[in-house]
């Protein structure tokens, strides 16, 4: 599969990446605070825009870490995961800033998350013929690929999975993704799945019947499906009827939030040389990715 022309990126997984990954900090800005992570996601970008120039680019990140609209529909919705103390709410602002100084458009809200803005521009920008990556790791993004030269790009693995290897990996079609995190929930997110579903028998259930909407609709014939506890299956799943309802809800990428009037908005600009030399030094960085940022603006 070549490079898409569009890319559209999942910010957060690539600067917790780093965040986590790299070896003790190199650099930092006065007040103390390391910037290695707001290093290596910059040079992430720079090597994305080196390697493979695609026309349009938008970088999402999350800003709804406590305000999005699932945790009003659900208070336990990403509990367990801990907020960013100050050192690294500073590297997260300095990564968006890095972006933008690039020349690339970012998106942030605080109340849809990073997947909800990648799902509207998805759906924006597929209107158009140009191949799409969602450039990310995270499997509930697999949910929005409804083309077959589009694909989920796990860049620091170098992967690309078109539709047909999405089902393969996942043993669900795309399109079955939420139906499926309905089923066995997303331990992730913190999002409870139906007690005695695991992955084996989701994947079982959907591939009989298709959709969740279906199973639900013709519960009597669930004791015939070929998985371990077929039996009492139908009773756990009548049981759990709102929960899954609910679970639904949340596994759903939302996809019509209004963004851009054009995709031609996400092409990317020259980079600002002269902000991102002033912001690479109070980084506390070398020139080194100031003189690509400039290698990009004479190629």
């Amino acid at each position: 599969m070549s490079s898409p022309a569009v890319c559209l990126i999942d910010a957060s997984i690539y600067i917790f990446r780093y965040y986590f990954s790299l070896p003790e900090s190199r650099f930092s800005v006065p007040e103390h605070y390391a910037t290695d992570t707001v290093y290596g996601f910059t040079g992430f970008l720079l090597q994305l825009l080196e390697r493979h120039s695609p026309v349009q680019v938008a970088v999402c990140f999350d800003g709804s870490l406590t305000t999005g609209f699932r945790h009003e529909l659900y208070p336990l919705y990403k509990s367990s995961r801990a907020l960013p103390d100050a050192a690294l709410a500073f590297q997260l602002n300095a990564c968006a800033e890095a972006a933008r100084l690039l020349g690339l458009t970012c998106f942030a809200s605080e109340r849809y998350e990073a997947d909800d803005l990648i799902g509207s521009l998805y759906a924006q920008c597929s209107r158009q013929p140009d191949s799409i990556g969602i450039v990310s790791r995270d499997k509930d993004l697999a949910q929005l690929l409804a083309r077959p030269q589009d694909c989920l790009w796990d860049y620091s693995a170098s992967v690309m999975l078109g539709q047909d290897d999405i089902a393969v990996k996942f043993g669900v079609a795309p399109e079955q993704i939420v139906d499926y995190l309905a089923l066995v929930g997303d331990a992730g997110d913190d999002i409870p799945g139906v007690p005695g579903v695991g992955a084996k028998t989701a994947t079982a259930l959907l591939r009989h019947f298709g959709s969740l909407s279906e199973l639900l609709g013709r519960l009597d014939e669930v004791g015939q499906v070929p998985v371990r506890g077929a039996r009492s299956l139908a009773a756990k799943l009548e049981a759990a009827r709102e929960q899954i309802a609910l679970a639904q809800q949340l596994a759903t990428i939302v996809r019509d939030i209004p963004l851009i009037e054009s995709p031609l908005q996400l092409q990317p600009q020259a980079p600002d040389i002269n902000a991102f030399t002033e912001f690479s030094r109070a980084m506390g960085w070398t020139d080194t990715l100031v003189n690509r940022a400039r290698r990009l603006i004479q190629d």
